[in-house]
């Protein structure tokens, strides 16, 4: 699977892409991640199609907060280039919850057990030995830091947290719920039509979300604030939300 990115001349993003793609390792950790969760806990994707969606909104809203003037950590500390920023958000979505192959719960600290050995091959060549261990070392927090409630220290992980809870369209919400079930959960889930990723006019960043029923509500207040708000990069996003003429989701509902 490719993810499809607009690599913008970023060689070393370029190549990474190529070999994310041809990891047949790292594509059946992503087949096995939906075993578990789809198959076997019948709840929603956490493989291959979240993958490509995360990579493509983290890089997306990276290079709108630099267009913004918001320096990368990985610039600001280590003194890498903004390229190498744009492989870190990548490299973690790729690898951001791989840890479903242990299990849901704890999903992040797997992943970060998981990552190491897939780092080292995915940037072999590209880096020297220091500067392979810091984005080693940036990835894994970002990883860890996509848990709700774990407070980022980057900008790259807070970019990752927020790309993650943005694969909500059309029923693609990151608050598991029960296929096939009638929740809150999964009637807010189909109530997300369109997810737009964009420069703002007042901030770097603007994130448009269209509706077709105001159960959509939930999902923004139970999972995109909550993300946004433990992101450490909240001040730099407006979010503007339209509701269109509300359709009906559900005919009938059984106690």
């Amino acid at each position: 699977m490719s993810l499809n990115l607009p690599v913008e001349g970023n060689e070393k993003l370029a190549e990474l892409e190529r070999r994310i793609s041809a990891h047949e390792g790292l594509k059946a950790y992503w087949y096995c991640s939906n075993v578990n969760v789809i198959d076997r806990m019948g709840i929603n994707d956490h493989g291959p199609v979240h993958i490509k969606i995360v990579a493509n909104l983290a890089l997306k809203i990276l290079r709108l907060l630099a267009a913004g003037g918001i320096e990368p950590s990985a610039v600001k500390h280590h003194k890498l280039s903004p390229a190498d920023a744009e492989v870190i958000v990548v490299l973690a979505a790729a690898l951001h919850d791989i840890g479903h192959i242990v299990h849901r719960e704890n999903h992040e600290e797997f992943s970060i057990a998981l990552s190491p050995p897939l780092i080292a091959e995915l940037l072999a060549g590209l880096y020297g030995e220091r500067e392979r261990a810091i984005l080693t070392a940036e990835v894994l927090h970002a990883i860890y830091a996509h848990k709700t409630e774990v407070e980022p220290l980057t900008v790259e992980a807070g970019v990752l947290k927020v790309a993650d809870a943005l694969d909500m369209e059309q029923g693609r919400a990151r608050i598991p719920f029960q296929i096939g079930g009638i929740t809150i959960h999964s009637v807010s889930a189909m109530a997300i039509d369109k997810v737009q990723v964009r420069r703002g006019k007042e901030k770097p960043v603007e994130i448009k979300v269209k509706m077709s029923n105001s159960a959509g509500i939930f999902q923004l207040d139970n999972l995109l604030k909550r993300k946004l708000e433990h992101s450490g990069i909240k001040e730099h996003f407006e979010i503007n939300v339209e509701i269109g003429e509300e359709r009906k989701i559900v005919e009938q509902y059984r106690l």
